[in-house]
């Protein structure tokens, strides 16, 4: 059976500048990209990002960037879950030159997926813990949004 997606909710999360840690090994950059804020949103649950998380990135000379965001989230009515999200991020170098130096890009033009891991003790919420997501992104100067896949 070919497996299908449906959209479990959308999240915009508000970032501030990365954190340039500098070359960790030859042609690998080690950065941090703060988390501050934000909101998510779909038919099963909607809230905000808690702030204090973080997305640790490795990027090499040619613009490929390993991702591994690390935050928490409280839905409306105060369930708090837990986020993996690893993933990968890549486009043309001159795009990538582009994004990484904060500048608006095409959302078109960069391939940029996760696939996330969600922890939680609300009994309501364990479909995120017991299933498989998909994450589909899109990086603008000051805000990440992220649309979560449920694969069925």
């Amino acid at each position: 059976m070919t497996p299908t997606l449906t959209l479990a909710f959308e999240l915009h999360a508000d970032v501030q500048p990365p954190i340039d840690f500098g070359e960790i090994s030859p042609g690998r950059r080690r950065r941090m990209v703060p988390i501050t804020s934000g909101r998510f949103d779909g038919p099963r649950l909607r809230g905000r990002i808690v702030p204090g998380g973080a997305d640790w990135q490795i990027v090499y000379a040619d613009g490929f960037t390993e991702l591994d965001s690390r935050y928490a989230l409280e839905t409306d009515d105060g369930q708090l879950i837990t986020v993996r999200n690893a993933g990968v991020r890549r486009a043309a170098p001159d795009v990538m030159s582009r994004l990484l130096a904060g500048q608006p890009v095409d959302p078109a033009e960069v391939y940029f997926r996760t696939v996330p891991a969600f922890e939680t003790s609300a009994p309501s919420l364990q479909w995120l813990t017991q299933s498989i997501f998909l994450g589909t992104g899109e990086r603008y100067p000051s805000e990440v949004v992220v649309r979560f896949w449920l694969v069925e």
